[in-house]
């Protein structure tokens, strides 16, 4: 779903997702149907000695439940930025902490390979927000039992719940962060792709778990989750195995050079383009001018033009002039990345010069891992060394 952001804190914008905003409400109006339970469970567990009926009165409760889910979300927040700014004293860059209906997500441009680094990384939010249920729990004590029955609620609440983040987020799966702090240890004695490996199977075991008893439990947040863990340690898993793969290896070792490229040039007509679109079976081309790329055009941007019009239209009218590139020199696997960032099959490759050197797409970049998974470190050398792949006649587009 669509996210916007809200605000940044230490250069790193904080955004929202659509599904934060539906659960906020519900989860405020969850804590405040609960309060009298929360009201118990403290009197009888931390001697909070609270007056039921004062917090159960009129509105309060649902009162309480607004300042406990947006207290609960900061909280979110001040974890994953734990997280960044840790990430951020090893060089990562961080794009952006967006909140979504499960919770909070830094996304990390990549994350260390180091071991140290990465639990570091991992450990400081589960650290952040014990350090907030200690604060919480703190307060709750500095206020005297028998006052300020709501305040000494909330910060009961506070310091219950970051305590309880801490211990979920440390759950042994993908994306959580117990399954990168697994993962840290794992590679401290194996390499890093096969401490991947181990540490998603372990997850992948734990999210089937999970989402058995939330079929049985009939618990539908629960079965989330599991889902959630299970396919982010499969996503994990996949990554790290294609970026061990593709080590070594650039964009121009498996890239169809530009002789080899199908392009048209600005002054084309769309008729043209159509034709030759029908007799090279391909449904999108680069537009060169004089060796640079100026612009990508597909059967959707012809198709937009009435069939009469389509001698008089050229295609510097019809094509879309903002792409994105690659360079020649660039990895494998920031390709891969660039292409799933887009949302595109292919990408002009331009070299150190800005001229069109290529075309890279994803069946490209998949031929490659068959090769060297096939073939092993032999094939990833032929690959980082040899001259590019030539390209299936049949391939499309071009």
């Amino acid at each position: 779903m669509r996210s916007f952001t809200v605000g940044s804190a230490f250069g790193i914008p904080i955004r929202v997702d659509l599904t934060f905003l539906l659960v906020l409400p519900l989860l405020a109006w969850l804590i405040g149907t609960e309060v009298s339970r929360y009201v118990e469970a403290f009197n009888s567990f931390l001697g909070a000695n609270l007056d039921v009926a004062a917090l159960t009165a009129g509105s309060m409760p649902y009162v309480l439940g607004a300042v406990a889910a947006i207290g609960l979300f900061a909280a979110v927040v001040l974890h994953e930025l734990g997280h960044s700014l840790v990430a951020l004293r090893f060089g990562v860059a961080i794009e952006s902490i967006t909140l979504w209906f499960l919770g909070g997500i830094a996304q990390l441009a990549e994350m260390p390979e180091e071991w140290k680094e990465e639990f570091a990384v991992a450990i400081a939010g589960p650290a952040v927000s014990i350090a907030l249920g200690a604060l919480s729990y703190g307060a709750f004590l500095a206020i005297p039992a028998g006052q300020f029955s709501a305040a000494r609620f909330l910060f009961g609440y506070f310091a219950v719940m970051n305590v309880a983040l801490a211990i979920f987020n440390l759950l042994p799966g993908f994306p959580m962060d117990g399954g990168r702090v697994l993962r840290a240890l794992l590679a401290r004695s194996r390499p890093y792709a096969q401490a991947t490996q181990s540490a998603a199977r372990v997850g992948q075991l734990f999210a089937i778990v999970l989402g058995l008893v939330g079929l049985l439990s009939f618990n539908v947040f629960w079965i989330a989750i599991a889902f959630f863990i299970y396919v982010g340690a499969a996503s994990e898993t996949r990554q790290t195995t294609m970026k061990a793969a593709f080590e070594g290896v650039r964009v121009r070792d498996i890239m169809t050079p530009a002789a080899e490229v199908h392009a048209v040039t600005p002054e084309t007509s769309v008729a043209e383009l159509l034709d030759r679109m029908f007799c090279e079976r391909h449904t999108g081309y680069p537009v060169l001018d004089e060796g640079e790329i100026v612009g990508v055009v597909t059967l959707s941007d012809a198709r937009e033009i009435r069939e009469i019009e389509r001698d008089a239209y050229r295609v510097r009218e019809v094509m879309t002039a903002e792409v994105a590139t690659i360079g020649a020199s660039s990895e494998a696997i920031t390709a891969m990345n660039a292409m799933q960032s887009a949302g595109v099959g292919r990408l002009p490759v331009i070299d150190a010069e800005g001229a069109f050197a290529g075309l890279i797409s994803r069946t490209d970049l998949m031929t490659a891992l068959n090769i060297i998974q096939s073939s092993g470190t032999q094939g990833q050398n032929e690959l980082s060394t040899g001259t590019p792949r030539r390209p299936d006649p049949e391939e499309s587009p071009r």
